[in-house]
């Protein structure tokens, strides 16, 4: 195989006018024998120019991953599908562990997945030697191989990271080798915190997570070995992190080696004690270890914890997801006595210095809701985000407190009363109070000495903010409104002021966050509350319009179940707007699926299948109502057709994604 008439291809892709040529040459070659092992040779060459290299490696990778395993024919079919020739995947095997150790990193990368690919496949079947490989590196003199050695390690820990008992087998037989060794690796080098020293520490760390993500191999993990390690996520966790950081931008400060090192040993002392490591809270196979782990470790890791709290609390820098993980690390410790006595002098502190300030309303916020409130509202609904955030984290350590400990709940509710009834209260704070008060609600209203003081609260403090000039106190203002839902109003007009103010927040208001929260809040006092059912019927049309204007510019999933609900809640008045609702809807959905933005997420599925599931709905309604236009359903019904018909080619591509995703998705670095 001529690698000069590759390289030209490879550099013909980078190049738009000769792109299209350049791909055609290379679908001619790419079934060619030595095709694919010609790539690596290309892509480990130091005379070839870097973004062909880069090229290389993406179409290699691709190759790997479409073509590495023998496959069948298909049914009815007699030809074998192409696959790499067993003779380029040996040549492949035996250079690619090089490969990764001698490339940068952007190539580096792509040949890890390759590797991940090939151990999937490979390992322990046709490719023992891989073992061999990786410990030869890992034991070199040469520092220059040992990250690239260890990330061939993270390729093999990671392959079995969701897999359990015997399907662990192959990986706990490595890992009796390689645990050993990379503990004595990380040893050696945790006093050095230079960069690359810090940065081979995380690597290891990150080995050591995927190990004990899912299950704890305690085969491999017995007390001894475990207290050494222990006390290596203990030392990174505590020691300083360089003054000169705080020279970068604050930003940046997340993504230097030092913090994100930091970040993983957190993050595996807060996974051991909530999977395996919490007495009461375990399944019977580790109900031995936990015992061990909180009598041994769990009390020493939280006193460092709470330093690392109490520095934030102090306006020291610590990055966000170390405060995230380090809060939910004290979520866990709320619920055993040891723990507990040992956070509770700091509770408050805790409470109202630190869980209440990333409850509030913050300048990352304004920015995002002046520079794209449609975001901002999506934002609020993303489980993702939410999993990593510290506000999540401060608020469910709060919640856990509240419910278990006594005194928390009316220590944080009088600080939040305080704060709602000064009339010059900084608006953020107030903003604070509320989503303590909307985070606290359900624990609220099962407590008799709050339950009957909330509709007080929300008539004297939460309904004049409605009328707030700040759009963020409005927004607020219609959650806590929809937080309250089992809330039974004593008082009449009361309940008609909470449904005006939300039908007006809906209809009138400029912000769309606000309209949004508005919405779920109008929902949720309809569907509980027949006064609000029928104060609403009279403006059904208009609020059914501006919820399918709202959709129409956002594209959110959760308004259009509260059209479903709208839908099942005034199916009499349905009927007469069924026609022109399909139509939106209709409309709506063929936008979702023509909008690249949502091309690849799963978002994109879960709109469209809400659409299609609200369209039936409606069907099903006016089933029974022969006074429609059934010419007008035709039509709808016609041109909705078309678009199913593109939603079974999108639903295809999907799921090939999803499969994709889930082989080679790195979440997090």
């Amino acid at each position: 195989m001529d690698p000069n008439r590759i390289i030209q291809a490879l550099k013909g892709t980078i190049d738009p006018k000769l792109r299209k040529s350049a791909e055609n040459e290379l679908n001619q070659s790419y079934k060619i024998i030595n095709f694919a092992p010609t790539l690596l040779q290309i892509i480990l060459s130091d005379q070839v120019e870097f973004p062909v290299r880069q090229a290389a490696a993406i179409y290699l990778k691709n190759m790997v991953t479409q073509y590495w395993p023998d496959r069948e024919p298909a049914p009815g079919k007699v030809i074998f599908p192409f696959n790499i020739h067993e003779n380029d995947r040996q040549q492949i095997r035996d250079n690619i562990i090089e490969g990764i150790i001698r490339s940068p990193d952007l190539i580096r990368a792509q040949l890890a997945m390759c590797l991940r690919a090939i151990i999937r496949h490979d390992f322990p079947g046709t490719w023992t030697t891989v073992i061999d490989k990786i410990d030869f590196y890992l034991q070199s003199q040469n520092s220059a191989s040992w990250m690239g050695s260890l990330l061939c390690l993270y390729q093999l820990v990671k392959t079995y990271e969701y897999k359990r008992g015997k399907e662990r087998a192959p990986l706990i037989a490595a890992m009796q080798i390689f645990l050993p060794r990379i503990q004595q690796q990380i040893m050696q080098i945790l006093s050095d915190s230079s960069p690359f020293s810090v940065l081979i520490q995380k690597q290891i760390l990150k080995i050591f997570f995927a190990l004990i993500q899912c299950s704890l191999p305690l085969l491999l993990l017995n007390n001894q070995t475990m207290t050494q390690w222990m006390e290596i996520f203990r030392t990174i966790i505590d020691r300083d992190v360089p003054p000169e950081t705080l020279q970068a931008d604050e930003d940046d400060r997340p993504e230097l080696i030092w913090w994100k090192c930091k970040k993983w040993a957190v993050h595996i002392v807060t996974r051991l004690f909530e999977r395996y490591g919490s007495p009461g809270h375990v399944t019977k196979e580790y109900f031995e270890f936990s015992e061990f782990f909180f009598k041994s470790y769990a009390a020493g890791i939280q006193q460092v914890l709470l330093k690392i709290v109490d520095q934030y609390r102090q306006k020291q820098y610590v990055a966000p997801r170390v405060v995230q993980q380090a809060l939910s690390y004290l979520n866990k410790g709320v619920n055993h006595s040891v723990t507990w006595k040992q956070m509770k002098p700091h509770m408050q502190s805790i409470s109202e210095e630190v869980i209440f300030p990333l409850l509030c309303y913050k300048d990352e916020d304004e920015e995002l809701w002046q520079e794209d409130p449609y975001e901002y509202s999506r934002m609020k609904f993303d489980i993702f985000v939410d999993h990593v955030s510290p506000s999540t984290a401060a608020k469910d350590l709060l919640c856990t407190a509240a419910k278990k400990r006594k005194e928390v709940l009316p220590n944080m509710m009088t600080f939040c009363y305080q704060i709602l009834a000064d009339p010059n209260a900084d608006p953020r704070r107030k903003e604070g109070a509320l989503h303590v008060v909307g985070s606290l609600a359900e624990l609220l209203m099962k407590k008799s000495g709050f339950k009957d003081q909330m509709e007080l609260i929300l008539q004297n403090h939460i309904f004049p903010l409605f009328s707030s000039d700040l759009g963020y106190l409005r927004a607020r203002s219609c959650w806590v409104l929809h937080r309250l839902r089992s809330l039974k109003f004593q008082n009449e007009l009361n309940l008609r002021n909470a449904v005006e103010l939300a039908k007006k927040s809906l209809l009138e208001d400029k912000e769309m966050p606000v309209k949004v929260e508005a919405a779920i809040a109008l929902k949720v006092l309809v569907c509980n509350h027949d006064q609000a059912k029928d104060c609403i019927k009279p403006y059904i049309r208009a609020v059914m319009q501006e919820l399918l204007h709202i959709i129409r510019e956002m594209e959110n999933d959760d308004l259009i179940s509260v059209i479903q609900r709208m839908i099942h809640e005034y199916n009499q008045e349905m009927t007469a707007i069924a026609v022109d609702l399909t139509q939106h809807l209709a409309e709506i959905f063929g936008r979702v699926l023509q909008n690249e933005e949502y091309k690849e997420v799963e978002y994109k599925t879960e709109m469209a299948m809400g659409i299609l599931n609200t369209i039936d709905t409606i069907l099903t309604v006016v089933e029974d109502h022969r006074e429609q236009s059934w010419s007008d359903r035709a039509r709808s019904g016609c041109q909705f057709i078309c678009q199913i018909l593109h939603l079974i080619h999108f639903l295809s591509s999907i799921i090939s994604h999803r499969k994709r995703l889930l082989t080679f998705k790195e979440v997090e670095t």
